[in-house]
């Protein structure tokens, strides 16, 4: 199974170092020296890592075969692919490979269905569930543990507890429902006014 491991973003110095955005929890293993990751595009790989160091927080690579500033810039946006057992686990059990997360279903903590995760985005600041709800609209849910609070990969669900505002639902929930009250108090003014009000003599 090939998962996703990193981008290739731009040139660093003028000897074919490249900066990298990582996309795997597990960086040592997969970007470590000697590694050989296939490409998306293609054409650009296979690629070998032959150097690698962290600057100014960021992971720096450098590939066989590439020396300079020229061939460094080429790689610009590259995919980097690892191959990878379908069966394996990270090490932490905490942490999910992106073919784990894949489909499951989401449903609140209350029992709501939510939809299906269709992508994980992955930020510098964290990773973002992609969920197509059952009409076709998208949510986006952060995967933090404040909101996802349970991955049952047995079920094939995530729980959640969105705060007020993340799921439209909810949004709606907490907007219409005062409305719904301001209208029947409206409804028994009036009632009321109506009652009090004289009748004319007939």
């Amino acid at each position: 199974m090939q998962l996703v491991v990193a981008r290739i973003g731009r040139a660093h110095g003028i000897k074919g170092e490249v900066t990298v955005e990582v996309r795997t929890d597990e960086p040592e293993l997969r970007l470590g020296p000697g590694a050989v990751l296939a490409t998306d595009p293609a054409s650009t790989g296979p690629l070998t890592i032959e150097t690698g160091r962290v600057h100014s927080g960021r992971l720096l690579l450098r590939f066989e075969g590439v020396r300079d500033r020229t061939g460094a810039e080429a790689l610009r946006n590259t995919l980097l692919i690892a191959e990878i057992d379908p069966e394996e686990l990270p090490e932490d059990e905490d942490e999910y490979y992106d073919h784990q997360l894949m489909d499951l279903d989401i449903v609140t903590k209350d029992g709501l269905e939510v939809g299906r995760i269709t992508e994980i985005s992955h930020l510098p600041s964290q990773d973002l569930f992609i969920v197509e709800r059952p009409d076709g609209s998208e949510v986006m849910i952060p995967f933090v543990e404040s909101i996802v609070t349970e991955i049952d990969l047995e079920e094939q669900r995530a729980i959640i507890d969105p705060p007020p505002g993340l799921i439209d639902d909810r949004a709606e929930i907490v907007s219409t429902r005062p409305a719904e009250a301001a209208e029947d108090e409206v409804a028994e003014d009036e009632a009321a006014e109506d009652e009090a009000a004289p009748k004319d003599d007939a």
